[in-house]
């Protein structure tokens, strides 16, 4: 009789004791799904007892447990009520858990189930079925994400807490995100706007944060074991992905094992839309001889094809409710990938490049985070994070008939110290802490004759041995002025150490080194303002900035067909000057509309300009003639945009969501002239209907891009045609689009479950805006998992 009341439990409100009926409680590692009845009970007994339970209610805040707690509190769950949502706790803003309720900043938040249900295959293909960042490719190995009319190295990237960025972070599209593991993710958060006052230098667009799942404890005597199993096959590029994870957990000690492998093949585009987009031809080599071969299956983007190994090693000691020590190992590595768009361009009439792709992109991290909570005069909890990245890249490339492979490969140690503390005073919240990063690039090219086998040592892309240092301090502080007001304001002062030894071999540098050093200062204020119990307001004025680093002062690279952008030492932060004002309101017990508008100015832009090198405006690079560019402060950019999310319960089985995004960009040149931002995104937003019972789960979307003429585009994509349709003048655009699709979640038994999805249901022919290869068409994705 004990056994089978400990198999039921109560859920109340937290305040008037009252039973909370049709909370929902699931477990993301089974899924498993139950609702409270009338008199708020619910019967746990399919959940195990050391995973996690995440307890649901439209009226009340989201809380996570186990049963194994549930059942040491006497079977009692008690939920906070939410006030109408803007009590949801995120972690990003400040590195500490928020209330929603005073945090001033747009922040998306996705979690696992999102995952779960989508399957995506990469962590870009998941920010992308967000609805709310937009997601560019130049290739089926990799998506840049653009946030606000910024991208790549105007928009910070963190894992744990830790700054992927590195002082390698180009302006051209970056691929990094590709390497954090999805199934790995246990919740991201996206903050839209400027994170530069916690954040540092890069977060001008945007902060992308993901959080890892961490080890869980038995949270009783004896040890808890528990794990997943999944495989995956998709259609559209005949993916083939398995991945396993496992989790052993005692009292205090706690571990997790995940290891992810995919394998996937060329990407087949949809069968209806613009021909431009389609792969006639390709180049093959034999027995050193290049060839241009014709393609059996226009549709096929050949070659696309890579494959991708994740792992990771958690451990976690948390001797009691004071210490909790936390180290997560994290590898990731891909095979070789084609640059694709750079294989599609021609020069003459004739594919201008036999071979143009990637090394493998690897990447390693070992970080130790170690929380205590304290009750001192300082501070009432410490975050200390402590963490060694290691990053590897190469770039190859070899034209048509030439047999010169041209080679160049990164290396970046990359070493981060964070702490961080938080101290409450009376209904006050400080944030404070301290930052050290330090960079070490390593760099060299190489040419390969591929008849011969000889190699000889060409310029490499970065001087060798260069370093990049950041320092910073910062303090921010969370203030209660009313009971429906609350401040967030605070300030950064971050100085920026560059050093840089430029050879002299392959070219004449007018400087024989770079050692630059400059501090930046950023701050930020915001309000918060619950108007009424179901209307919520948020103004927030704030600045960010971005430090130059060594690939804008140092590099050597063909930026496009006869160009070739050399170094420059002269060179000062951009800055960020941005407002934003956002509103949420409910209304009634279904309905919930977001609405946000932002402005942000960006002085001493660096961007990409003509330049002379010893009095030359051309050189020689790898055998062509080149203008000679390199970045300089020599812009202004304005960006500004609205964005707006509905959500509406039909009832406790059906929901319906939308999610809308305009943004609006221009960048003023010194001389006066101005034209179309190449970050801003066109129209795009996806609407989702989703419906929930018992076993099973559905989710019908369609996702819309908007469209760019010629005009719109700006003048970098307006020279890249290859990227683009052509319009009946010749001129290219990105046309709009959009697709249907469905997934669904059926629960097998109490340890299987099947997923299925067709995305791209009416084959449609498309390519996300400035990308440079084409989506896929209709996809079917069968997925399997098993968990014990």
């Amino acid at each position: 009789m004990s056994f089978l009341q400990a198999q039921t439990i109560k859920v109340l409100d937290q305040e008037t004791q009252e039973p909370v009926e049709n909370a929902v409680l699931y477990t993301i590692a089974k899924s498993t799904y139950v609702v409270s009845g009338a008199d708020g009970t619910a019967d746990i007994s399919a959940f195990s007892k050391s995973e996690t339970i995440i307890a649901t209610h439209v009226s009340h805040l989201t809380l996570k447990t186990t049963k194994a707690a549930l059942i040491a509190k006497g079977n009692v769950l008690y939920l906070a009520d939410n006030e109408n949502e803007l009590n949801e706790v995120v972690l990003s803003v400040s590195k500490f858990e928020q209330r929603a309720k005073g945090v001033s900043q747009k922040v998306v938040s996705l979690d696992a189930e999102d995952i779960a249900l989508k399957n995506p295959q990469t962590a870009a293909d998941f920010l992308t079925q967000s609805g709310q960042v937009f997601v560019q490719k130049s290739q089926l190995g990799g998506g840049s994400p653009m946030i606000r009319g910024f991208s790549t190295n105007r928009l910070l990237l963190t894992v744990d807490g830790v700054r992927m960025n590195t002082a390698i972070f180009r302006s051209g599209n970056l691929q990094n995100v590709i390497n954090i593991d999805p199934f790995t993710i246990d919740q991201t958060e996206v903050i839209l706007g400027p994170g530069s006052v916690v954040y540092g230098s890069d977060a001008v667009g945007g902060v992308m944060n993901f959080y890892t799942k961490k080890p869980v404890f038995s949270f009783g005597e004896g040890t808890a074991f528990s794990g997943m199993a999944l495989t995956r096959y998709a259609t559209a590029n005949n993916e083939k992905t398995g991945h396993v994870d496992f989790n052993i957990g005692s009292k205090k000690w706690a571990f997790l094992t995940s290891i992810s492998y995919s394998d996937f093949d060329d990407l087949r585009m949809g069968g209806s839309g613009p021909s431009d987009y389609l792969r006639p031809e390709y180049v093959v080599t034999q027995n050193g001889v290049d060839a241009i071969v014709e393609n059996e299956n226009p549709r096929v983007q050949t070659p696309t094809g890579f494959d991708l190994i994740n792992l990771t090693q958690k451990v976690r000691f948390m001797p009691n409710n004071i210490w909790d020590f936390n180290l997560g190992l994290h590898y990731s590595t891909t095979s070789d990938y084609a640059r694709y768009d750079r294989l599609t361009r021609k020069r003459n009439d004739q594919l201008r490049s036999a071979a143009w792709y990637y090394g493998p992109q690897t990447w390693f991290m070992g970080n130790l985070q170690i929380d205590k909570k304290g009750n001192g005069d300082f501070y009432d909890e410490a975050k200390l994070t402590a963490a060694i990245q290691y990053f590897e890249e190469s770039r190859n490339d070899r034209d048509f008939g030439d047999p010169i492979l041209f080679t160049s490969q990164e290396q970046v140690n990359a070493y981060s110290f964070d702490l961080d503390f938080t101290k409450k005073l009376g209904d006050n919240r400080l944030f404070y802490g301290v930052e050290y990063v330090y960079n070490k690039i390593g760099s060299y090219g190489k040419q390969t004759d591929i008849e011969s086998g000889a190699e000889t040592a060409t310029a490499s892309r970065y001087p060798d041995d260069s370093s990049w240092q950041s320092l910073a301090a910062y303090l921010s502080g969370q203030f209660n002025l009313a009971e429906s007001l609350t401040l967030q304001t605070g300030m950064r002062y971050n100085p920026i150490l560059i050093n840089a030894t430029f050879e002299d071999t392959f070219y004449d540098f007018p400087f024989e080194d770079a050692d630059v050093s400059f501090g930046n200062l950023t701050g930020n204020a915001g309000l918060n303002w619950q108007t009424t119990e179901n209307f919520n307001l948020k103004l927030n004025l704030g600045t960010a900035f971005r430090a130059p680093n060594i690939d804008d002062i140092g590099k050597i690279f063909d930026s496009e067909p006869g160009s070739v952008v050399v170094p420059n030492p002269d060179l000062k932060a951009e800055y960020a000057y941005n407002a934003e004002l956002g509103a949420t309101w409910r209304i009634g017990e279904k309905l919930r509309l977001d609405v946000a508008t932002y402005y942000t100015h960006l002085n001493n832009a660096l961007v990409r300009r003509d330049f002379n090198l010893n009095g030359q405006i051309t050189i020689d690079y790898q055998g062509e003639p080149s203008n000679v560019q390199a970045i300089q402060n020599a812009a202004r950019a304005k960006v500004y945009g609205f964005e707006a999310g509905l959500e509406y319960l039909f009832n406790k089985h059906v929901k319906l969501t939308s999610n809308l995004t305009i943004t609006e960009g221009s960048q003023e040149e010194d001389d006066g002239s101005s034209a179309p931002l190449r970050h801003a995104a066109p129209l795009f937003g996806s609407t989702h209907l989703i419906y929930r019972l018992k076993k099973w789960k559905f989710d019908a979307s369609v996702e819309y891009n908007g469209q760019f003429d010629y005009d719109e585009l700006a003048p970098s994509q307006q020279n890249n045609a290859y990227l683009y349709a052509l319009d009946a003048d010749g001129n290219p655009y990105s046309p709009r689009w959009y697709t249907l699709n469905l997934y669904s979640e059926y629960q097998i038994a109490q340890n299987w479950k099947a997923t299925t999805a067709l995305e791209n249901i009416a084959d449609q022919r498309y390519r996300p805006y400035s990308s440079g290869i084409a989506a896929a068409g209709r996809n079917l994705i069968l997925a399997v998992k098993y968990t014990f």
